[in-house]
């Protein structure tokens, strides 16, 4: 990924040299426990669940998450690529220092999560929660975002770049700063007082118009 495409200044992973490699396995996975500096790659991790799981400087490749609750899930320098995370339970999570990309993020429940230095590229993440996060230094780039729920979250430097949030909702969310300019917002679920102050083309504010019932003459 190149650093180029990112506006708002977010921190990158940071990796040792060597990894090991980390055999995950239910017996292994249970509260609390930690996994650090190593690599997790072609498998797939099927009903598991666990509460403050902690990963630390850990790569995920190809991985496959399938009915898994990990509540409350602690990562910090950790990177997902060709992983498929669809409807994955991170409710509550914190996660500092994270990268997902070219992941299947569909369904995931990413609600009440404490976002620092997090980006999404070229993910799909159609009905994904988001709700009641706080974001800062979050950045999605070229994402399917499609009917994703970002209601009542904390906005700070968050950056969408020609991702599809068509439908998307973030009613109760401040959008201030926010540019929306390279994205698709059909439908998007907004209040009055939440898009004050974001960057959109005049197409979309006259679509954002209509959705919140106004007449332009």
């Amino acid at each position: 990924m190149e650093d180029k495409k990112i506006k708002t200044k977010v921190l990158r992973p940071r990796f040792d040299s060597d990894l090991d490699i980390i055999e995950l396995a239910k017996e292994n996975i249970e509260d609390e426990s930690v996994f650090s500096y190593g690599t997790v790659s072609d498998c797939s991790l099927e009903n598991h669940q666990a509460d403050r799981v902690n990963f630390k400087q850990v790569i995920f490749k190809k991985v496959i998450f399938n009915k898994i609750t990990f509540r409350r899930i602690e990562m910090t320098d950790v990177r997902f690529e060709n992983c498929d995370l669809s409807n994955v339970d991170f409710n509550e999570a914190s996660l500092h220092r994270v990268e997902f990309v070219n992941c299947k993020i569909i369904g995931i429940n990413l609600s009440e999560t404490t976002f620092r230095d997090v980006v999404f590229e070229n993910c799909n993440g159609e009905f994904a929660f988001f709700s009641y996060s706080n974001c800062k230094q979050v950045a999605f780039l070229e994402c399917q975002l499609r009917s994703s729920d970002f209601q009542n979250s904390k906005f700070l430097k968050v950056e969408f770049r020609e991702s599809n949030l068509t439908q998307a909702q973030m009613n109760f969310t401040s959008l201030k700063g926010i540019d929306f300019t390279s994205c698709d917002i059909e439908g998007l679920g907004i209040n009055i007082t939440d898009i004050k102050g974001a960057r959109v083309t005049t197409i979309q504010a006259i679509s954002i118009s209509s959705i919140l019932g106004l007449i332009i003459k």
